[in-house]
């Protein structure tokens, strides 16, 4: 079974709201099986809204409408179905004795525009709101010759979640056929996405039953991999099939199977090395402190460290000698290495990391062009430095800065 949510309201095509409730139908009806294949978000238009519908019902065996159940003109999902189905509204006089009792309930008169509320497309069973005015509808039966589902629930975040997980979870699970999903998700450091593909695809092409999504960001990609059985059990063997090949032939560009962060993984690592870290940082500027600091109990291993912007706290917090910062620049290996070195004399940490750069978008030369960043790991037995050159703007420079800082802590330990 496959499934198609339409979200519904002329608010959610502006900058300001954003539909968070998909997300959450698409998790539970993953736990039963059942794909989303498509997400619609359409305005208050009731034709926008019946072609959406007629669309959906030709597409998906389940079609979930979100939103435009209220008493205002702009509230069509009701016409709009009913529409698309070409039955009729008919309004429900239990749901106006309902409507009135909970307006009585809290002292207000109920105004005629609510009445609309209490419409219901023949041959669709309420669905009690125990949250809100707005009740469900659910339809299920033939639709030119298919067998569909048809869904109608309220907008709001605390009505939807409740009811869905009250009114149709059983329903659905009824009527579904007995699959199941299973997801694993790879994680790849500082590799490129083309670079990426070419290895792994040979690997998952040969795994027609699983579907592979390749995700790109900063210094990372992901590869998301999917498939349906008729248990867990076999589903979840049938992608941990494939990762395991996967992750073999990327050897240790992998660096989580099962979606942590980079500054998880570090702080395992360093926990199970009994190890300690401090940084000082130039050009990312906290954000590597920030993201190892994002992770609950990473006391444990991160001491601290310190944002040395100029050259003169570099010298003052991380030890670095005036005399290097004048005959190599603060932007170089020399200074990189002595960052790393310096914070880790001056915190007692196992390791120290060093980061400086050009983020940009101004302060580059033609010897050192925005993007270029040094990148420094101390520890008893030496340090070591790596140069990079990357892309983007300030805040894509820094972010794969930290990348490559935390990347460096991973392989060492790894």
């Amino acid at each position: 079974m496959n499934a198609e949510i339409i979200a519904i309201g002329s608010e959610l095509l502006t900058p300001f709201r954003q539909d968070t409730n998909s997300l959450f139908l698409t998790e539970k009806l993953n736990q039963l099986g059942v794909e989303v294949i498509f997400k619609t978000i359409v305005g208050d238009s009731r034709e926008h809204l019946t072609g959406a519908a007629t669309l959906g019902l030709s597409r998906a065996d389940i079609v979930i409408f979100m939103g435009g159940l209220g008493p205002t003109e702009d509230d069509l999902t009701r016409e709009a179905v009913a529409d698309a189905l070409d039955l009729k509204l008919i309004r429900d006089p239990d749901l106006i004795a309902g409507l009135e009792r909970r307006f009585a309930s809290r002292g207000m008169k109920m105004s005629p525009n609510n009445l609309k509320q209490a419409d219901v497309i023949s041959g669709a069973v309420v669905l009690p709101n125990a949250n809100g005015s707005a009740p469900g509808q659910w339809i299920s039966g033939r639709y030119e010759g298919q067998e569909k589902i048809i869904i109608l629930l309220p907008g709001p975040p605390h009505e939807i979640k409740a009811l869905f997980d009250e009114q149709c979870m059983d329903r659905l699970r009824a009527k579904a056929p007995p699959q199941f999903i299973a997801t694993r998700v790879l994680k790849i450091g500082l590799m490129a996405e083309s670079q990426a593909d070419a290895r792994v695809a040979p690997i998952y092409q040969r795994y027609t039953d699983v579907q592979t999504t390749i995700l790109a960001g900063a210094g990372e990609i992901q590869l998301h991999l999917k498939t349906r059985a008729a248990t867990l059990e076999a589903a979840q063997a049938r992608v941990d099939q494939l990762a395991e090949e996967i992750e073999e032939e990327l050897d240790e560009a992998v660096f989580s199977d099962n979606g942590d962060s980079l500054e998880q993984i570090v702080g395992y690592y360093l926990q199970m090395r009994n190890a300690t870290l401090a940084v000082a940082e130039s050009c990312t500027g906290g954000l590597l402190a920030d993201r190892i600091t994002s992770v609950s109990g990473s006391s444990r291993y991160f001491l601290g460290g310190a944002v040395v912007y100029s050259n003169a706290l570099k010298t003052a917090f991380a030890g670095v000698p005036a005399a290097l910062i004048e005959t190599h620049g603060a932007v170089s290996s020399e200074v990189a290495a002595a960052l790393a070195e310096g914070i880790r004399q001056r915190s007692g940490a196992t390791f120290g990391l060093g980061v400086t750069g050009v983020a940009g978008p101004t302060g580059g030369s033609d010897d050192k062009p925005v993007g270029l960043v040094f990148h420094a790991l101390a520890s008893e037995k030496g340090t070591e430095v790596v140069e990079k050159k990357f892309p983007g703007d300030r805040k894509r420079i820094r972010w794969y800065a930290s990348q490559q800082a935390l990347d460096m802590v991973r392989r060492k330990l790894k």
